[in-house]
């Protein structure tokens, strides 16, 4: 039995992209990302950081998906499973992307390397941070975010 699970969509993406964006083309695309209202309040000090963990929902995904499969559908690359991939096409849909923020605009962010669509909701936001993104152990509490140089 598949288990439902209820998500709030906190804001969306504005872009350029369409679906037939190539997944390289993604890295240096800039995107806004327009929080709703009511939680614009949840932004603030959101603008130290200098990368953030965006997550988001594939929502023009139509529920198929494949559990092994040539990654980017490219056949001359070897056949791999499903969750060894960053295909959209998965039993749920969820994104989870690293990217540089470049402004806040009151509840508007600027962000470079948003691998989603135009119109994507968005499910949260993080900032991003080494003990938990990379796995790595540090000394000083203090350097355990990405923060922007002062």
């Amino acid at each position: 039995m598949m288990e439902q699970l209820a998500v709030t969509a906190i804001g969306y993406v504005h872009n350029s992209a369409t679906p037939d964006i190539h997944s390289e083309e993604f890295r240096h695309l800039v995107s806004d990302i327009v929080i709703k209202p009511e939680y614009a309040d949840g932004l603030m000090d959101i603008e130290e950081n200098e990368f953030l963990t965006i997550v988001f929902y594939f929502n023009r995904n139509d529920g198929e998906y494949r559990l092994r499969l040539h990654p980017r559908g490219d056949e001359a690359r070897p056949i791999t499973g499903l969750f060894n991939t960053r295909s959209q096409f998965r039993p749920s849909p969820i994104g989870v992307t690293v990217v540089k923020l470049m402004a806040r605009k009151g509840n508007t962010l600027v962000v470079e390397g948003l691998d989603a669509l135009d119109g994507t909701p968005v499910l949260d936001i993080k900032p991003h941070v080494l003990t938990f993104d990379e796995g790595k152990e540090i000394d000083d509490p203090g350097k355990n975010r990405v923060r922007k140089p002062r």
